[in-house]
């Protein structure tokens, strides 16, 4: 808790000169709220292994500043403990039309030692409507890294949804207590097709996902005895309320 009240302050600080200035005065008829499980999946791997994997969000605010939870987490059915888990709080606020720039704290608690973080982040729609999410992070240890992650939907018909995904994520130095090396650490891509079975609040899936782990990272995972790639066969659910 030390580590998160010392970054808060810095990293609302930042947000606050990026983003652009908004009205104090909001009609509280205008506030918003939702929850979005962008994946909530069972996962059955090369050499039998078994995951459950979620990635979610939540939000309440107005159109113009929002508060947001970002949360995700990878649990191993076979050793039955969380391989990653993180959480994230921040402020969100629109800097155009199809972008929006966010700022707080994120608490991940992977094998090792936990950490926070400061996070700033920017997210939107870029050309050919593709989802994008990015954060650049600063570690309690002054450890900077940054993630891109994105999404594309493809309308096969009114319910039927194909939907690639890809993310990545990169350290700027390592962190061998966590077992994080520097440069271009992953990379996970996924294939999804989803049915619409009730307007877009539940809509089940089956699909492949791909992990693979590079440079030193690689070698850290590997010492362990653990693979540095896999691929998945994944079946589950969205939800949005």
């Amino acid at each position: 808790m030390t580590h998160m009240l010392k970054l808060l302050p810095a990293t609302l600080t930042a947000f606050t000169l990026l983003a652009p200035v908004t009205s104090l005065a909001e009609d509280p008829a205008n506030i918003y709220y939702g929850l979005q499980i962008e994946e909530f999946e069972y996962r059955y791997g090369e050499g039998g292994e078994e995951l459950f994997a979620y990635d979610a969000d939540a939000f309440i605010g107005t159109d113009e500043l929002k508060l947001r939870w970002e949360g995700d987490g990878e649990y191993d059915i076979n050793v039955k403990k969380f391989e990653s888990l993180s959480n994230q709080l921040a402020l969100q606020t629109p800097i155009s039309d199809f972008w929006d720039i966010k700022g707080g704290v994120r608490y991940t608690s992977p094998e090792g030692p936990d950490r926070w973080y400061g996070v700033i982040g920017l997210s939107g729609l870029a050309p050919q409507w593709i989802e994008v999410d990015s954060h650049l992070f600063l570690s309690e240890k002054g450890k900077l890294s940054a993630d891109l992650d994105m999404e594309y939907q493809i309308l096969l018909s009114n319910y039927l949804i194909l939907t690639p995904s890809a993310s990545v994520d990169v350290a700027f130095s390592s962190d061998r207590e966590i077992g994080v090396g520097s440069g271009v650490n992953s990379v996970e891509a996924g294939l999804r097709l989803s049915y619409d079975v009730w307007d877009r609040a539940f809509s089940p899936y089956v699909g492949v996902v791909y992990e693979r782990k590079f440079g030193q990272t690689a070698n850290f995972i590997e010492a362990e005895g653990e693979s540095a790639d896999i691929w998945y066969a994944v079946i589950g659910a969205k939800f949005m309320f």
